[in-house]
């Protein structure tokens, strides 16, 4: 009884969404919230934006270099000369990566391996364009620690369901 009350109740509260989204008030107020959303990541989108082509991460480099020698590899200047001897350390890298890839929808962490040594990761597997090497590449540099990062990530194309 509960459960079909529970039902009636969700029905209900559903069906006065669709009603509200309906008029022109909820088609106005949808449309506001929109914006601010837009708005409010266009600053986000421009940061990352620069830090892929400051890393030279743009779909044109990691092609570039997947051409030349089947991996990308890119390094922070400024973080060479520190060594990660440290095992945790290592595998706190690789956890935070992974929880970032869990995290990020245009990412599948099922698709990404993650080894770190040294300070060191090598990221495998596919992704779906090179737009989402970078975006790996990218998310693993950020990661506090992180030296240098391989790729070695391929370009599959998903296969659609009929």
């Amino acid at each position: 009884m509960k459960i079909f009350f529970a039902l009636l109740v969700g029905m209900a509260v559903g069906a006065s969404a669709v009603w509200f989204y309906s008029t022109k008030q909820g088609k106005s107020a949808a449309h506001t919230t929109g914006d601010q959303i837009d708005s409010s990541t266009k600053p986000a989108r421009d940061v990352i934006q620069e830090k892929l082509k400051m890393l030279d991460l743009r779909s044109e480099d990691i092609k570039e270099d997947l051409a030349r020698t089947g991996q990308v590899v890119r390094r922070k200047a400024r973080e060479v000369s520190q060594a990660i001897a440290d095992n945790t350390a290592d595998a706190r890298i690789t956890g935070m990566i992974k929880g970032k890839l869990v995290a990020n929808r245009d990412l599948s962490a099922m698709s990404i391996s993650v080894n770190t040594t040294s300070g060191v990761v090598t990221l495998s597997g596919s992704v779906s364009s090179p737009e989402d090497i970078g975006k790996a590449v990218l998310l693993a540099m950020e990661t506090d620690g992180v030296r240098e990062v391989i790729s070695s990530l391929q370009v599959k194309k998903v296969a659609k369901a009929n």
